[in-house]
């Protein structure tokens, strides 16, 4: 198959509100037909106007990546950035133009090739794995080289099919896990980000606001948003959540001129996190794209080792690998793409486009694209087609120039609408059998690792390993997957990649 394949696609019967030959009813304009033709948005039973609603949710609860992003990798001045091995920084105004551009690059490719409703920008998780760990032992151009094979890589296994024959090996039980796990993750970073729920300084790792009273204001937004949010919701009115976060964006910008709460800190605990719902400065700004291509392939492999630098490899590409696949094998779901056996339309394509993704993140300096959780909530309002990722592609690119926008919705907002699309994809949990205990006790591993570890890929591998070894242990070892043995066993090599690390620096 080719990058544009088409298998699994699929065939819904005509929306009943479409218009058919000889109705009588209006015609839509040929650029409408279009693209309804081109994306299949009427055979998924969508229409344009969910796609591009879709397309806007999506993009307004991934944009705080924007914002984020540059906080991770970057600073404004050497003395606040992640420094790396040889003390050199990246700029944080730098990092936010690349990170609108390849997001907005890679979301386009992906609606435009795999058709599917997601929206692809920097991992949370390999940019911090960057930040921390990576640039001590390497610089950063060599640590967005080992991004850059890392996507590479993951293009490969794309390409022989080797990511789907792995994806297809997975117990549809275990997948419908994976579906719930992100669900009560994306629900929990939620909550986190929203200050709702808050780590203690003894006794229990959480707790509900500051010792079980909600005293920010910016929390108490969040919670007036998931109300008026879920009330939408459950009352099926169209737009819900895209109404919900602008309604309470605007409640967000009058509390913050009424109170000048402020960005939080630690002098400041009750103001907003991350960004305040405030417009200031200049709108618009042509952006410094200085960090495209600043990148060294192989550096890090002289400067560390061969051993070391394929440690630090494997890492990316497992973290890379199953977050990609697990968000993926939620969203399709979520979205009532995904066939009995866990597949989606244009499945292979899909697995290419994201590794390209990883490898545009590395030579952009950005670090690895791959498909966000967050797309969910596009796909809460609607979305079924690349239409609606084409739409957030669109508002990436232009978030490049326009950031004081990206930045009026608070994290508070945003968090809000991640709660309501966790409880949507909870769901998938009728379809798990917990009478079985076998099945029942890989999959309950697999939800709750997610969102205690804070991880995707810590989720599924633990799913992975209790999957085989329970199964096996329980006389069913000849309806083990083959290939479950042989990630399961790449997977407990990753959960070690701390003591072999330090036995390979010894």
């Amino acid at each position: 198959m080719t990058i544009l394949d088409r298998s699994h696609e699929e065939h819904p019967a005509p929306s009943p509100r479409t218009a058919q030959p000889g109705s009588g009813a209006p015609k839509l304009p040929a650029s409408n037909i279009a693209l309804d033709r081109f994306f299949q948005v009427t055979r998924r039973g969508s229409t344009l106007a969910r796609e591009f609603r879709g397309g806007l949710v999506t993009f307004f609860t991934m944009a705080y990546i924007v914002i984020l992003n540059p906080l991770i990798l970057g600073g404004f001045s050497a003395e606040n950035a992640p420094a790396d091995v040889a003390g050199g920084w990246l700029s944080a105004a730098q990092i936010g133009a690349v990170t609108g551009l390849t997001a907005g690059i890679m979301t386009i490719l992906f609606g435009l090739v795999a058709n599917l409703p997601f929206g692809l920008a920097a991992g949370l998780g390999i940019n911090s794995f960057l930040a921390v760990s990576v640039v001590h032992e390497v610089t950063w151009p060599e640590a967005m080289g080992l991004v850059v094979i890392n996507g590479l890589l993951i293009v490969l296994f794309g390409v022989t099919g080797a990511r789907t024959a792995i994806f297809r090996a997975v117990p549809k039980e275990l997948k419908a896990a994976i579906t719930v796990g992100i669900g009560l993750f994306i629900a929990f970073i939620g909550f986190v980000d929203s200050g709702f729920i808050r780590p203690t300084a003894g006794g229990p790792p959480v707790q509900l606001g500051n010792d079980g009273s909600i005293t920010s204001i910016p929390t108490l937004v969040f919670v007036v948003g998931l109300l008026a949010m879920g009330i939408l919701v459950a009352r099926k009115v169209q737009g819900g959540l895209l109404i919900g976060i602008v309604a309470t964006t605007v409640l967000a910008a009058v509390v913050e001129a009424a109170l000048k709460l402020g960005t939080a800190s630690a002098t400041n605990p009750g103001g907003w996190h991350l960004n305040t719902p405030v417009l200031s400065g200049q709108l618009v700004s042509a952006p410094d794209l200085g960090l495209v291509g600043h990148f060294d392939m192989f550096g890090a492999f002289g400067r560390i080792g061969g051993l070391a630098a394929t440690m630090l490899v494997f890492t990316l590409v497992f973290t890379n690998f199953f977050d990609a696949m697990g968000t993926m094998t939620g969203l399709a779901k979520s979205a009532g793409l995904a066939h009995k056996d866990g597949t989606f339309p244009r499945l292979k394509s899909a697995f290419i486009v994201e590794g390209f993704g990883a490898v545009a993140g590395g030579a952009t300096s950005g670090s690895s694209n791959t498909v966000y959780i967050d797309s969910a909530a596009g796909i809460g309002e609607g979305a079924r087609t690349g239409l609606a990722s084409v739409v957030t592609g669109v508002l990436f690119l232009g978030s490049m120039f326009l950031t004081p926008l990206t930045s009026v919705v608070p994290l508070e907002v945003a968090a809000a609408a991640l709660v309501v699309v966790g409880a949507m994809m909870m769901a998938q949990i009728r379809e798990i059998k917990f009478s079985k205990f076998s099945v029942a006790l890989p999959a309950f591993l697999t939800i709750v690792t997610m969102p205690l570890s804070y991880s995707i890929a810590n989720g599924i591998g633990v799913g992975f390993v209790s999957w085989a070894i329970i199964g096996a242990a329980s006389g069913k070892a000849k309806k083990i997957h083959p290939l479950m043995w042989v990630v399961s066993a790449g997977f407990l090599v990753y959960f070690a990649r701390g003591p072999i690390n330090v036995l390979l620096g010894g």
